[in-house]
This record gives C-alpha cells, structure tokens and sequence, in this order.
C-alpha cells in the first residue's frame, strides 16, 4: 500500500480507487455509521421541514424549501450528495454516494430509485475495492420507480429512465431509456 497524506475523502471526489487496506479506510465505515444516525432521524419525520433540514445536515448543503422527500431515504455518507431546487423523492430511495451525486432542478425520482456511484472490481483478487464514479442527473429527468443508476452514469436533461431499468451508460438528453441494460426506447420531441 503506498503512503497518501490526502484525504479519503478527497480521493474517492477525484475518482481515486481506495482498497480495503488503505490506511484511511476506517473512517469510511465512521462517516457512513454517522451519516446513518442522521438518516434514521430524518426517516422517522413526517415534517417537510425537519426532513429537508435534517437531509441538509447529511448532505452538509443547503435543501431548497421547493424540495420535497418522502421517507425513508438511505444515504451512506451524504457529504457527496447535491440536490437542485423543486427535486421530488419519493419514498425508498437509495443514495450511495462516495462517489458523487449531483440531482440538478426539477428532477423526479419514483419510489425505489437506487442511485450508487461507487462499485467494485470484478477481479477476485480485487473485489474488496471501492471504485468511486460521480452520477449526474440533469434537469427535468424522472426516474421510474425502481430504476438502478451505476457509477459513473449522466442521464441527460429532460430524459426519461423507464420503471426498473438498470442505466449503466450515459442517457443523452431528451430520450426514454429502459430495459437491464438500459437501452434508447425513443427520443423526446
């Protein structure tokens, strides 16, 4: 393992493989068992503003008031997260987010919506690895319940993700994708 004075978290933002023997790689384990605290308070609210303040105390950004989230919502860490203005969440979403996740203005995420940018080797040898890759929403999209979005992911402005999908490639704007792979089902006009 080579010695690294940056930090973790740094590394995993600039895309930085982090393998299980890291020196650093406890605190990942910490901030997502702190983050989980949170989570579960901001799960057991049904006060619009509680949970959009508790959801800017994880994602330690502001939560614009024209956001609305329908608990429960798992995050294990928050810090990556950035949410645009006039977001809908609904209920039983999943956010893995070391890697990054940028949701921009008016995006609508269906009930089961799984949002995980980080990832593993397929390597045995290396399979205990975190590969960190930023997903990117861009504005007006709606997800369809169910849908997985990989690391790594843009789903374009105005596009559409079909109802358990599975994106693992860029959505380029204004098209319906779905299908595991997800696959271009039409263009919107």
């Amino acid at each position: 393992m080579k010695a690294t004075h940056k930090d973790i978290f740094e590394r995993l933002r600039e895309g930085e493989i982090i393998r299980p023997d890291d020196s650093q790689s406890s605190r990942l384990l910490e901030a997502s068992y702190a983050a989980i605290k949170l989570v579960q308070q901001m799960n057991n609210s049904s006060n619009p503003e509680e949970i959009r303040t508790m959801l800017s105390q994880i994602t330690e950004s502001e939560i614009d008031a024209s956001t609305a989230v329908f608990p429960p919502l798992y995050i294990n860490y928050g810090k990556n997260t950035r949410i645009g203005k006039n977001v809908f969440v609904n209920f039983g979403c999943t956010f893995l987010d070391l890697g990054g996740i940028t949701i921009e203005d008016n995006v609508m995420l269906a009930p089961g919506v799984k949002l995980l940018s980080e990832g593993h080797p397929i390597t045995p040898e290396n399979r205990q690895a975190l590969v960190p890759k930023p997903i990117h929403i861009k504005r007006n999209a709606w997800i369809g319940a169910n849908a997985t979005i990989l690391q790594g992911v843009t789903v374009g402005e105005n596009s559409v993700v079909a109802a358990g999908a599975v994106v693992s490639n860029d959505v380029t704007d204004n098209t319906v994708v779905g299908g595991i792979p997800a696959k271009l089902i039409k263009t919107i006009d």
